[in-house]
């Protein structure tokens, strides 16, 4: 995996599928590819290069010419970064080049039997295997020849193909792994993201799994992988192109981070009923009988999206008292769970194509779950698989490190909260109360940025620290658990989060001064217990920077976050160690929109 791209038309097309490229880097890779036709020049010319797309563009030649072609950043799961394993593959007559995102699982039985027939490998990887079988399909029409090559393959994929025999098309195909088409004037696009079809056409068509399509330069068809031909509709991207550029900011983090205000404004914008002290979220479909009806919510996401699942998991059962835990989704899928009626499945993820997420959600209906989704990506996998859903608003989040979609996606789930609330036992004035608190989060968190420089020389003062203990109870936990996330995946520094209860068992043998520990100690009910932990670690010498709402005696520093309401609190919270994991990544010189090993939309398991 990580990003493919295509174009057919009458344009050059190396310059098109590179500018497509580039704006998948946010993605995260570590090689990248070309592979051009064209039917006044039959043929397929490729270029590949390990590292960057501007370390491919150096080795194009000026003769690269083709108004047909396909393209990839990879990211790697079979073979090394090299030059070899990048995508696309060619089959050995030089007639059949693929780009796939995704897994081939069968691959090693496949590439035996192929070998066993006199089939020569180059790469590593397990994208090659499908390439050979296309090469050798019987079938005469392209579109046949992919159809008899994925029938083979056990596992997910996104792919596009190009045949040196059929210049004038490309075949795409997907399972599990996205394949988005962009409808031009007579011109057409592919890629696995939007971001590198926006610049282009706003209207798309999005595959479904088993779905495969056929582009020409003024036309395209979708069919099953059966052969059954489906109908698609294409409908209009909200996100503009410039929605994808920095703004004036060093980094895409920087500018996410900064844009959290406006974007909690949208998710909020429309959706508050002041005249009931509730909310109206139409995508629910969830009517006062069916909500009173819900028993438990299970909700289920991965990485940053299973962290906002733990703080809405606690809201509603604050707000609306129904008994709710969150999972992440790749434990979930592989346990057997028992699956009951009267409990409301929640699927979390920004990108809305997580594959560990979708494949939860697949299993869940069809065992006649009921599944709502929470995703940021209209239009995304488990946003049309879902019975219903919310969208988060929070606009193209490009860093691959999740910061505005985590906040929104929280700022959702107390939407979530209040609406089942509101139709149970929360009163009016909790309900009002709740509204007064979510419309503040905008100034609030406008607030919390004005202290950028303070947390910057924070960042600066811990960033040697070799790991880092992040401690919160209850509400403040998840804060923690996401806060420690950050700053792992993008300064690498090792960080661990647990319950601050949980110190006096085993975490304190850690502390130490080279140790700090960072504290979410919000003014609640629990203040003192917090404190009480922060007088354990320094009668250890353990170093203390406290996120709270006033000054903390026993720490080293305190970062002040505004008050809200006890139960919107984590929201806050945890924006101020968004920039401390920024700026200590800045410290270091960490690639802080890239981050190594990583990808921005994981749809391999």
């Amino acid at each position: 995996m990580c990003g493919i791209v295509g174009y057919i038309g009458k344009r050059d097309v190396a310059p098109l599928l590179l500018e497509g490229l580039q704006r998948l880097e946010y993605r995260g890779y570590d090689s990248a590819g070309v592979v051009v036709t064209s039917p006044k020049a039959p043929g397929l010319k490729m270029v590949k290069a390990k590292g960057r797309v501007r370390d491919l563009e150096a080795k194009i030649p000026a003769r690269f010419k083709g108004t047909t072609g396909i393209a990839h950043t990879r990211w790697a799961t079979h073979g090394a970064p090299s030059d070899v394993n990048a995508h696309p593959h060619m089959s050995a007559d030089n007639k059949v080049a693929v780009v796939h995102n995704g897994i081939i699982d069968n691959a090693a039985d496949l590439r035996r039997k192929l070998e066993a027939d006199g089939v020569e490998f180059l790469s590593e990887t397990d994208t090659e295997v499908l390439t050979h079988l296309i090469a050798r399909a019987t079938a005469e029409k392209l579109e046949d020849k992919v159809r008899q090559a994925v029938r083979l393959i056990e596992g997910t994929y996104g792919i596009a193909v190009l045949h040196a025999d059929f210049p004038d098309r490309i075949v795409v195909a997907r399972n599990g792994s996205p394949v988005v088409l962009g409808i031009g004037e007579k011109e057409m696009f592919v890629a696995s993201d939007i971001a590198a079809l926006v610049m282009h056409t706003r209207q798309i068509v999005t595959l479904d799994d088993g779905e495969m399509a056929t582009l020409k330069a003024d036309d395209f068809r979708t069919y099953t992988t059966e052969g059954t031909r489906t109908t698609s509709e294409p409908t209009t991207v909200e996100w503009e192109a410039e929605s994808y550029d920095m703004g004036g900011h060093d980094t895409y983090m920087h500018k996410e981070i900064f844009e959290q205000a406006d974007a909690v404004d949208r998710v909020l914008r429309g959706r508050i009923d002041d005249r009931f002290s509730t909310v109206h979220l139409g995508g629910l479909n969830l009517g006062a009988r069916e909500a009173r009806q819900i028993r438990r919510v299970k909700i289920l996401g991965c990485g940053t999206s299973y962290h906002a699942g733990l703080i809405g998991a606690q809201m509603i059962e604050e707000l609306a008292r129904i008994p709710a835990d969150a999972e992440p989704a790749s434990e979930f899928r592989y346990r057997n769970a028992v699956v009951d009626p009267d409990t409301l499945y929640v699927a979390v993820s920004q990108s809305g194509e997580t594959y560990d997420v979708l494949a939860a959600v697949q299993e869940l209906k069809r065992k006649g779950a009921r599944v709502f989704g929470v995703v940021n990506v209209v239009g995304s996998a488990i946003a049309r698989e879902a019975d219903a859903g919310i969208y988060v608003h929070a606009g193209p989040e490009v860093c691959v490190v999740s910061t505005k979609c985590f906040t929104n996606t929280t700022v959702a789930f107390a939407l979530l909260a209040l609406h089942l609330g509101r139709t149970r036992d929360l009163s009016v004035r909790d309900g009002k109360r709740i509204i007064e608190g979510l419309r503040r989060l905008p100034e609030q968190i406008t607030e919390i940025l004005k202290q950028e420089e303070q947390i910057k020389e924070l960042a600066e003062l811990y960033a040697d620290a070799r790991s880092m203990l992040f401690i919160g109870r209850v509400r403040g936990y998840p804060v923690a658990r996401e806060a420690s996330l950050k700053l792992k995946e993008v300064s690498y520094i090792h960080a661990e989060a647990y319950p601050a209860s949980e110190l006096k068992h085993g975490p304190l043998a850690l502390i130490e001064p080279a140790l700090p520990t960072v504290a979410i100690v919000p003014d609640d009910d629990l203040l003192e217990k917090n404190r009480a932990a922060l007088e354990e670690i320094k009668a250890r010498e353990g170093k203390i920077l406290a996120v709270a709402h006033r000054h903390q005696e026993k720490a080293d520093q305190t970062i002040v976050v505004p008050k809200n309401e006890d139960e919107l609190d984590p929201i806050l919270m945890g924006i101020p160690l968004q920039l401390l994991a920024y700026h200590t990544a800045k410290a270091l010189g960490r690639d802080i929109d890239k981050p190594r090993n990583l990808a921005k939309s994981v749809t391999v398991e």
